[in-house]
């Protein structure tokens, strides 16, 4: 059996435990203290989220917002699918996740982090939502939020504000017309599709394999529409 080895640690802003960045073979774990938060074995409902979104928003220059960087796979899939003259921002507020990308898990990184459509802002991304919502910055085509396990923060506390009527509201209101929000869990929840509603958007939902094969733990994906005033 191949050991697991911890390559890095960092601490998460207003989050209790530790993230570490552990080897498996050739495989990457992001640990969220003894959690297993995110793992290069399992990346394809990440690149679902991305692909699928952008399937669903029109325009050839959208403005994409992306809640974490993680391992990267969301990004990497958006800038996949999106055209040349698209934007996509990321939001990480974890400074050592780009280093990790850099470094260790350069390989797995890539070009992505120099492609000219990406930029990255050591933000919350409910700070950017925000943003957009009160006119700083224009409103987004789409918002993507892979920040935690789920409209159930696990992270950090702050989180939990995305996933609140409130923080929907804001995120309504940070879109275009027309507009998605797409947010990736690792199980459905009705309460979060009923609030999704509630805060005034259509909203359709999809189950997805964590691994391309057709094998690994079911995802969860709700794509929300905002409603046209």
């Amino acid at each position: 059996m191949l050991p697991r080895e911890t390559l890095a640690s960092a601490s998460v802003p207003g989050g209790e435990e530790q993230l570490h960045l552990v080897s498996h073979g050739r495989d990457f774990i992001v640990m969220l203290g003894r959690e297993e938060l995110m793992s290069s074995r399992m990346q394809f409902s990440e690149e679902q989220l991305a692909e699928l979104t952008l399937d669903r928003v029109q325009g050839e220059a959208p403005r994409v917002l992306i809640g974490g960087y993680g391992l990267g796979f969301t990004a990497r899939a958006a800038l996949a699918k999106a055209g040349p003259n698209a934007r996509i921002v990321v939001a990480e507020i974890v400074p050592e996740i780009l280093e990790w990308a850099r470094g260790p898990m350069a390989e797995l990184t890539g070009e992505s982090l120099s492609d000219p459509r990406l930029t990255v802002e050591l933000h919350d991304v409910a700070a950017l939502i925000d943003d957009a919502m009160d006119g700083t910055t224009r409103p987004y085509d789409a918002i993507l939020l892979d920040v935690d396990n789920g409209p159930e923060s696990m992270v950090r506390e702050a989180n939990n504000r995305l996933y609140s009527p409130t923080g929907l509201g804001r995120a309504r209101d940070a879109l275009s017309e027309g507009g998605v929000l797409a947010v990736w869990s690792a199980a459905p929840d009705q309460k979060f599709t009923r609030r999704l509603k509630d805060a005034g958007f259509e909203v359709e939902n999809l189950t997805v394999r964590a691994r391309p094969n057709n094998r690994g733990p079911r995802h969860h994906l709700w794509f929300a529409r905002k409603r046209a005033a």
